[in-house]
């Protein structure tokens, strides 16, 4: 790295974390957990067994049972009718119970249709197990060792399943409805599958808990097959540090972050581009809607996400690298294709200001639509992106949404408790979005998205499709036929100032503490209430009282200086104006750093009779804004580590300074128009 390109780095990281400091709280944890290393990678995914099962778990009220069964298809509910003989008579109660009896590798336990609430499970824990020694979560749980899960399986879980090796639990069912799984928000997670290989869920519900519906830990090979989980604190499933998974048919809804959450999936593409030889996780045929976002994962790496439906969540799809303790940091190598992602406009933050997240869970309301986020996004999103590399989303359907449809952003290193200055920019790199049908349904229906990309400037290797219909900014680098082919690319190592400050403001959210950030729209602030919207009226009238200073007190009577100052008013009016259209025009904005520039340009000429230096620096100053427009609207300038509105924000403030020290000092005369000292002379 040469000498500029360092100092221009650690300047980066330097500004990066002084605005952290400035406008963040620290980093909460989206998902705190014991420390897990990932698998080897040496398991497979499991295929479903449709012998007879081996354990049965019914409740023993026939009529009750028949009642559930009444509408089956005759063969179902002869098969369920046989087996309810059979459990009645050497069954199981409790879900619990049967998982328990499992002695051996390879059995399936089957549940039949019924409300199964664990009764046993339920009770807070008492004796040693309500005294155990472990760290505290963020969130108020404990954080327990495997052993401790062990010697406690219910101090967190309703139903633990805890090493038990290539274990099938089905629903027995018309539908995933038929056999539900109630925590009654006793429990953090409704079942937890820890060091269980080989697990295979399938055709039931799981709901209503603290934390997650379906837990899976650490297993190498997993199946969640036609499982429905809703009402939960947090996620519906939530799959961690695990490899060779599978997500089939499933649906989630109403939990506080996310319907599906591969959290962690095992890294075993890091270090590659995007030719990869497999992918841990597969997600297909699911449907994840009215949740805060539909789909999530910190560390999301190596998932392959294709034909699902993401819709009327906050957000539809989201991965990042914005919290610590996740192995497989920074995130990478997620792929999505042909998945509907649609109206996700729900807008849940009012259950948080209003007090509503503030009951306890179950007097909520969650089952009758209440959502409580448990993190900062931006409402109205397809698909965000905060800090991720060497993901692929092409041939997706992503329509209809209020902000945006794809949404990237970097996420320094400290962040994720990186202290390394050369991890600060590693990430928000070779992402492509390519082939994606924007703003239009699959019967060819026009349903806009307000605009289709917001990204914050950083990275490299970054690409997008050429039909972007609206963007920020106004030119995006466009993807070639193959992979890894980029037309203007650029390679910023730090992102857009306004952005960066809208995006810290934004994150100083707080669901336990019922802290809305004021300045941000995501949270509702419209117009002068917005971030954007007052740096951008602050730094205007500031702007214009220094100039009209300046044009006073050593310009009067210059009518080139009093063209400039004209038009650099009405480019700051229009800068503020501007600000308030961020996310669907970069035309007004290009116009009024245009006029900017051209009154610095112009002002800086008619100085350099009588201040060259500060005239030299004024020029330099219009040029530089000059550029940033060009780069905002027209081209992103390649070869540059910092954008204009970096180097244009540090000069300017230089020029400030400069400017008002000029305008106060004592002066004996005013100047002269140029032509009045030339009839002075001739005379």
């Amino acid at each position: 790295m040469s000498w500029t390109r360092r100092f221009v780095s650690v300047l980066s990281v330097v500004l990066v974390a002084l605005a952290a400091a400035l406008f963040t709280a620290p980093p909460g944890q989206a998902h705190e957990e014991r420390p897990v290393t990932l698998p080897d990678g040496s398991g497979t995914v499991p295929a479903l067994r449709t012998g007879e099962p081996d354990l049965l778990v019914c409740k023993t009220d026939r009529a009750d049972f028949e009642q559930r069964i009444s509408g089956f298809p005759g063969p179902l509910k002869a098969r369920n009718l046989s087996l309810f003989d059979r459990c009645v008579r050497d069954g199981h109660r409790h879900l619990q119970q049967a998982v328990d009896a499992v002695d051996r590798p390879g059995l399936t336990i089957a549940i039949l249709p019924g409300l199964y609430e664990e009764e046993p499970s339920l009770p807070p824990p008492t004796g040693a197990c309500a005294s155990l020694d472990a760290p505290q979560s963020a969130l108020g749980y404990q954080i327990l060792s495997y052993a401790q899960q062990r010697q406690c399986p219910h101090n967190q879980n309703l139903v633990a399943i805890l090493g038990k090796k290539n274990l099938q639990v089905e629903g027995t069912g018309a539908s995933r409805l038929d056999v539900v799984i109630d925590a009654k928000y006793q429990k953090l997670n409704a079942i937890r599958a820890d060091g269980s290989d080989g697990i295979y869920f399938r055709n039931f519900t799981a709901q209503r808990t603290t934390f997650n519906s379906l837990y899976v830990l650490a297993a190498d090979g997993f199946v969640i097959d036609d499982v429905l989980t809703r009402w939960n604190d947090e996620y519906g499933f939530l799959t961690f540090a695990s490899d060779h998974g599978l997500y089939k048919d499933c649906e989630s809804y109403g939990n506080g972050d996310s319907g599906i959450y591969p959290g962690s999936a095992s890294n075993i593409n890091d270090g590659r581009g995007y030719d990869v030889p497999r992918y841990s996780i597969e997600i297909t045929g699911c449907r994840s809607h009215h949740n805060m976002v539909g789909y999530s994962g910190t560390a999301g790496d190596s998932v392959w996400v294709h034909d699902n439906e993401f819709d009327h969540n906050m957000g539809g799809a989201s991965m990042d690298s914005a919290f610590p303790g996740h192995p497989g940091l920074p995130q990478n190598h997620a792929r999505f294709e042909r998945n509907l992602i649609h109206h996700n406009n729900q807008d849940y933050y009012p259950y948080v200001a209003d007090g509503t997240c503030a009951k306890p869970p179950v007097d909520r309301g969650y089952e009758k639509g209440v959502v409580c986020p448990q993190i900062s996004m931006p409402p109205g999103t397809g698909i965000i992106t905060a800090g991720g590399n060497w993901n692929l989303y092409e041939g997706n359907w992503i329509y209809g949404h209020q902000r945006a449809a794809f949404f990237l952003s970097a996420v320094p290193a400290f962040i994720r408790g990186e202290s390394a200055w050369d991890k600060q920019t590693d990430t928000s790199h070779h992402n492509r979005y390519a082939g994606n049908h924007l703003g239009v349904d699959k019967d060819g229906t026009a349903r806009p998205n307000r605009t289709d990309v917001w990204w914050d400037g950083q990275g490299s290797g970054n690409c997008w499709q050429v039909d972007v219909d609206a963007s920020t900014p106004g030119a995006l680098p466009s993807c070639g036929a193959r992979r890894g082919e980029v037309s203007g690319a650029t390679g910023r190592i730090v992102g857009e100032p306004v952005k960066l400050a809208q995006l810290l403001v934004c994150a100083d959210y707080s669901v336990q503490a019922r802290r809305l950030p004021a300045g941000c729209d995501w949270y509702g602030a419209r117009g002068l209430q917005r971030v954007e919207t007052q740096l951008a009226l602050g730094s205007a009238l500031v702007l214009a009282l220094v100039g009209a200073a300046l044009r006073r007190r050593r310009l009067r009577g210059n009518r080139l200086a009093g063209a400039a100052l004209l038009i650099g008013l009405v480019g700051l009016a229009l800068d503020v104006a501007g600000s308030t259209l961020a996310l669907t025009a970069t035309f007004l904005p290009a116009l009024a750093l245009l006029l900017m520039g051209a009154w610095w340009t112009l002002t800086g000429h008619a100085l350099r009779p009588t201040r060259p230096a500060l005239a030299w620096t004024t020029v330099a100053l219009g040029v530089l804004t000059l550029l940033d427009a060009f780069d905002k609207a027209v081209l992103m300038i390649p070869g540059i580590p910092l954008s204009p509105a970096w180097l244009r924000l540090l000069l300017g403030l230089v020029w400030l300074l400069w400017a008002v020290i000029a305008a106060g000092a004592r002066t004996s005369a005013p100047v002269a128009p140029a032509a009045d000292r030339q009839e002075a002379v001739t005379t």
